[in-house]
């Protein structure tokens, strides 16, 4: 059985299952959660049947594909119903999205908006006691993941987030409660082994649900919206809107969905996507392509969008640029235009260091979903030939101002064009070309390519759909070496991963992976010497915090400072990304 043969279940419903259970059961429950994941499936409807053993059946009943209240997973064990197996299958299940927020008395400061596009409840001057109070369950849950790290936190303590965030949702706190419910399906993640699991991400949903919850308490007017946010994405009304088609990209996520994306563009530079996503990976990625474009009573595919124009009337679009496909959206195909025609020619004409800057704005770990934005950007560049780096190749190219920009691979998927067309690419050095590229935050500039004018000057090329033939390329410059080169690593370079490290090994084993470490002076006198005194001091609180277990007068150890200890890793953390996120913008200013 995987999680993925299960339908999703409430957080609220997994949580009350774990709560109700005895504390002997509460200790079984991590062995009975991986008992049960060798256990077969079947499906019959809305139910879904796991059999614990030859005898006894454990159902989940999910009308809709989800579970919404305890009553509906039954066991017919002896124990039942206060087993361990019901609230073991909610465990090894997916956790279901939060669903609209529940209707109930207002805040007695709130006040009703004429007209609201999310249904959300509108939002006083000041938190209330119950939100604060909220907020606050959801730090002390998520400081108890920190805690414990991965491997520490089973199904117990992800139960006690679940019901955290059930708690925010009632209290019209989505973002923090989103931000808990990302935490749980990450650490689920990293317990099974899933390949797709990176340490780097739990970081960051640590931190950003540690970082809502403490600001919580604080912050009012529009800080305190921001850390509220929406329930669900708002699609406003934008009227009229000619769109101009720049290029379609693939998307092939890890949860197994897959299909594409096209951008277009507005007179004034605005960016749109028009997406298509669903589950069925790369092979989905592929068909849909070719596919019409769920916009209106437009028959153009999206391949045909990337290079052609829509006109749009009762357009509506969510913060993030994504145009939605309601019954009163109207589209009709129009004349594109190309790269080196306005309004698109204006895309290349900005400075790329004032692109990189907007583009870190949208990609900050910590950036509100609501800002809007977008991480692309769109360079002239002369390509310099292959270059060999510790993770892999990447294209080496030069852009205006001296600066030198890495291009990557999109996706590495086989079945794509990305690293095939960015190989043949990088067999032609001297050769010009206008690109669009995602920025991939790091200390040099770096950009994941996705589509580029063609090399002979006629159309563009979808680099993840479209395949370059070696004849498509120019002939090879006599004077130009096609060797791969070394990458220069000037001003690329910063101790900064010293603090980094630290804030990354806590959350695989928690806390006890920094109170063993000892004395970190030689760190901190690094960090120092290149100019670092505040990553210093964070390094020297964060590993002294760990360290720190206070005694009882008969010299037994007192509980942990939890609280405390999330609070340095939580500074080191942001700190951390903050600075990086400055060196990167740095990198693309002209040499």
């Amino acid at each position: 059985m995987t999680a993925a043969q299960l339908p999703r279940v409430a957080p609220e419903v997994t949580a009350t299952l774990v709560e109700d259970l005895s504390p002997r059961l509460r200790k079984r429950l991590d062995a009975a959660v991986t008992k049960l994941g060798a256990r077969p499936v079947q499906h019959d409807g809305d139910t879904v049947t796991i059999a614990v053993d030859e005898e006894t059946d454990l159902r989940l009943h999910a009308p809709g594909g989800v579970v919404v209240t305890a009553d509906a997973i039954t066991c017919g064990c002896l124990l039942a119903p206060a087993c361990v197996h019901r609230a073991a299958a909610a465990c090894a299940a997916p956790t279901a999205d939060p669903a609209p927020e529940p209707a109930g008395p207002r805040d007695a400061t709130a006040v009703e908006p004429a007209s609201r596009p999310d249904d959300t409840v509108s939002a006083p001057d000041v938190a209330s006691p119950d939100q604060r109070a909220a907020a606050e369950a959801v730090w002390s849950a998520a400081a108890a993941v920190l805690e414990a790290g991965v491997d520490g936190a089973g199904a117990v303590a992800q139960a006690a987030l679940l019901r955290a965030a059930h708690t925010a949702r009632l209290q019209h706190l989505p973002r923090v409660a989103g931000a808990a419910l990302s935490v749980v399906t990450l650490l689920r993640a990293a317990r099974a082994g899933d390949p797709s699991y990176r340490t780097a991400g739990l970081v960051t949903a640590l931190a950003d649900v540690l970082g809502i919850a403490h600001r919580m308490g604080t912050a009012s007017g529009t800080e305190l919206a921001a850390l509220r946010g929406r329930s669900r994405r708002p699609y406003s009304p934008d009227g009229s809107l000619r769109l101009y088609g720049l290029f379609t990209e693939p998307v092939v996520t890890g949860s197994g969905h897959g299909g594409v994306r096209t951008w277009v563009a507005g007179p004034d530079g605005r960016l749109f996507t028009v997406g298509d996503v669903a589950p069925g990976g790369v092979g989905r990625a592929l068909g849909v392509a070719d596919r019409a474009v769920r916009l209106g009573e437009s028959a153009l595919t999206h391949r045909e969008l990337g290079r052609a124009g829509l006109a749009v009337s009762g357009a509506t679009v969510s913060p993030d640029g994504r145009l939605g496909a309601g019954k009163g959206v109207r589209a009709v195909t129009a004349r594109g235009a190309a790269w080196t025609e306005p309004p698109l020619a204006a895309l290349w004409e900005v400075p790329p260091s004032q692109q990189a800057a907007q583009a870190l704005r949208s990609t900050s770990r910590y950036a509100d979903p609501d800002a809007g934005g977008s991480d692309l950007l769109f360079l002239d560049v002369e390509l310099r030939g292959l270059v060999r780096e510790p993770g892999g190749a990447c294209l080496l190219a030069s852009c205006d101002g001296g600066v030198t920009v890495r291009l990557t691979v999109a996706d590495d998927d086989p079945a794509l064009a990305h690293r095939d067309n960015l190989m043949l690419l990088a067999t032609a050095p001297g050769t010009r070309l206008r690109i669009v590229g995602r920025l991939v935050p790091a200390l040099h500039p770096r950009l994941a390519l996705l589509a580029c004018s063609h090399p002979t000057g006629e159309g563009t090329i979808d680099l993840g759909l479209d395949r370059l033939r070696r004849a498509d390329l120019p002939v090879p410059d006599a004077r130009v070496d096609p060797a791969p080169q070394k990458a220069g690593d000037a001003g690329a370079y910063s101790p900064l991963h010293l603090l980094e490290r630290r804030v990354e090994q806590t959350v695989p084993a928690g806390r006890a992976a920094l109170g063993m470490l000892g004395d970190v002076s030689a760190e901190t006198r690094r960090l120092r010497q290149a100019g670092l005194p505040t990553a210093a001091g964070l390094l020297t609180a964060l590993c002294a915090s760990a360290a720190r277990r206070e005694r009882d007068r008969f010299g037994r150890l007192l509980p942990a400072d939890t609280d405390g200890f999330a609070t340095h890793w939580l500074a080191a953390a942001r700190y951390t990304s903050a600075v990086s996120e400055s060196l990167c913008a740095a990198a693309w200013e002209p040499a």
